[in-house]
């Protein structure tokens, strides 16, 4: 049974420049889009209770509330349900969250970045921080409890200090944010940086400094590490991306989108005119090993906070997991992995380096 599921709202006013999501500035192709995304779902869901929905982008907040209400409402819910949209901050008005408000969304995440105008500017965001910050109160007045905030750390001009990043925090949890996600700037392939680097980066070593100083900071003012990137206000952490790490099933809808269902992990193509002339027809498709299913649980489940637990690994895959790892344990403990109570997981140094780690037990 599939109890959890992504949809991917492909559209954006313009490309921010560290971008490289599946992205496209064609909002002329929004309503047949959706169309062509209520068709994938009638083909493919199931009519299962949805613990978690989740829609992503791309600006799902552009998509008119009309429109948007016909994609939730071809789910059926779970009781105690999670359904989050992202949003950008110069979208939310008191109409739009009013509007927001009466659909079956119950958490919103706000794409924020930062709150100094000047790196908004720089990076290409269309908000300022002031919009920002109106928006999350704007959507707490109308009734959201759980709203997160995305920021960036390692951004154009943010590394003098320390101080850079923790001002932004600062101003984040002074708003009515159960939940906070932290990501460092990547700059990949296909994104304006790649093409045109900034010059003011701060390097490595600065990054680093910003995020252990970051997690110090959260964990000081109430809200819990529990995965690498995320922070929340114990009761309030994503259940949504929950479910991936703990490498559950989930159906992706929507172009670029990524599922796993029935032991198979599909996606679907990257191009929209593709994918809306057959949305039913996934890319690609392949059934996972146990030996993949495995390396999923273990590269998923360390992302965790608490990690994984060697018990319940020894029994789902029938391996003694100290033995079968013992080399990189030998190599990692205690100053970047930690085995405690049963559970292995990263120090909070292991999650800088946590990519390569990982690598080795692929």
């Amino acid at each position: 049974m599939v109890e959890n599921c992504y949809i991917h709202i492909p559209f954006c006013k313009s490309k921010c420049k560290y971008c490289s999501f599946v992205s496209f500035p064609c909002l002329d192709k929004m309503t047949g889009y959706v169309y062509s995304l209520l068709k994938e779902i009638n083909e493919n869901y199931r009519g299962e209770e949805l613990s978690t929905l989740y829609i992503g982008g791309g600006t799902p907040s552009l998509v008119p509330l009309e429109l948007f209400s016909k994609i939730v409402n071809k789910f059926d819910f779970a009781k105690d349900y999670e359904c989050t949209i992202e949003v950008n901050p110069d979208d939310v008005t008191e109409d739009f969250a009013e509007k927001l408000s009466n659909t079956k969304v119950n958490r919103v995440s706000i794409g924020v970045q930062s709150f100094n105008d000047e790196i908004l500017q720089e990076i290409g965001r269309r908000h300022n921080a002031e919009e920002a910050k109106r928006a999350a109160v704007i959507l707490n007045k109308a009734g959201f409890k759980n709203i997160n905030i995305d920021l960036i750390y390692g951004l154009p001009g943010q590394g003098k200090s320390d101080a850079d990043f923790i001002s932004d925090l600062a101003a984040t949890i002074g708003l009515p944010v159960k939940h906070i996600s932290l990501y460092g700037l990547k700059i990949e392939d296909d994104c304006y940086y790649s093409k045109y680097p900034p010059k003011n980066l701060p390097d490595n070593d600065i990054q680093a400094d910003m995020y252990l100083a970051a997690c110090e900071y959260l964990e000081t003012n109430g809200y819990k590490q529990y995965e690498i990137s995320n922070f929340a206000i114990p009761g309030y952490e994503s259940r949504h991306n929950l479910n991936y790490w703990n490498n559950n099933t989930y159906y992706g809808f929507g172009v670029a989108s990524h599922g796993y269902v029935d032991g198979f992990r599909y996606y679907n193509t990257s191009d929209i005119d593709i994918y809306m002339q057959n949305p039913a027809q996934s890319e690609f498709a392949h059934h996972v090993t146990e030996k993949e299913k495995l390396e999923e649980e273990i590269f998923l489940g360390l992302r965790k906070s608490e990690g994984i637990n060697i018990d319940t690994i020894n029994g789902k895959y029938n391996i003694d997991f100290l033995s079968k790892y013992k080399n990189i344990l030998q190599k990692y403990t205690p100053e970047f992995l930690l085995l405690d109570s049963g559970n292995l997981h990263f120090t909070r140094k292991g999650f800088l380096l946590s990519t390569p780690i990982l690598s080795e037990f692929l």
